[in-house]
């Protein structure tokens, strides 16, 4: 049986240096707003047509001021920074960028803000590449709402592709295992969590853990005919007979080992 490990990327406040962040305005009130969320993320970078440059005059940002056609500059923030922050619709945005998507381990996390500053919507990449994360942390600072439209995230539920990031766990299983068990989690079904390593402290939603998430202490006490899926974090070796067993409803991992883990 052969598994993918996917190394999924820390997301952090720009100020921790964690994430590459450039916040992108194209008209001028967009650039406003643009300045006035510069003033609270010193360490994101600003991108800005040359004309609206001067309003960021004062600003400690990196600034990125282009003189042509902006959809040339797309290819180069998504080479450049691990989250986009369009002050721009969304459909506009999704036009863009649609040219520049390969996959969402691939593709930085795309994060719209509505020209009111009511509402950031995260686009692409909400999970593995932190948009989520990144739109939440936006809508604290602007007093905005942000809008989630993630399964797991709008049902309080684990999130599979990204579980135990913060604690520097690691995902180990095809990537059709990780798109069976999100789905058999994200419906309700029963789903057998067995932990053998790593932190306990890895459910960090203010809800309760939803009745349909059991846990265990080994895989030995679980009865692997009364679950949808098996989430196992565990420092073992996992068999090629247990991968078959379980087929696509398995997914491994990996807390760090060592002082401190």
């Amino acid at each position: 049986m052969t598994t993918t490990t996917i190394t999924l990327p820390d997301i952090a406040l720009p100020t921790e240096q964690a994430v590459r962040v450039v916040l992108v305005a194209i008209t001028k009130h967009g650039a406003q707003q643009t300045a006035d969320l510069a003033r609270q993320l010193p360490q994101a970078s600003v991108c800005v047509a040359d004309k609206f440059a001067p309003l960021m005059a004062g600003l400690p940002n990196p600034v990125r001021a282009y003189g042509g056609a902006f959809r040339d500059e797309i290819a180069k923030l998504f080479a450049d920074f691990d989250q986009v922050v369009f002050f721009v619709s969304l459909g506009a945005v999704v036009r863009l960028t649609a040219p520049h998507l390969k996959s969402k381990d691939e593709d930085p996390g795309v994060v719209v803000v509505d020209d009111a500053g009511q509402f950031v919507i995260p686009v692409l990449s909400g999970h593995v590449g932190g948009a989520n994360a990144m739109a939440e942390q936006l809508a604290a600072l602007l007093g905005a709402t942000a809008v989630l439209t993630t399964a797991s995230d709008v049902g309080k539920t684990i999130p599979v592709d990204i579980l135990g990031r913060e604690l520097g766990w690691k995902v180990e299983a095809p990537k059709i295992n990780i798109t069976r068990v999100s789905a058999h989690v994200v419906n309700g079904e029963p789903i057998a969590v067995v932990q053998e390593a790593g932190s306990p402290h890895w459910w960090t939603r203010p809800t309760p853990l939803p009745v349909s998430i059991h846990k265990f202490a080994r895989i030995e006490d679980v009865d692997l005919n009364h679950f949808k899926a098996v989430l196992w974090i565990t420092h073992a070796e996992v068999p090629a007979e247990r991968w078959q067993q379980l087929n696509e409803r398995l997914v491994v991992y990996r807390p760090p080992q060592g002082p401190g883990a």
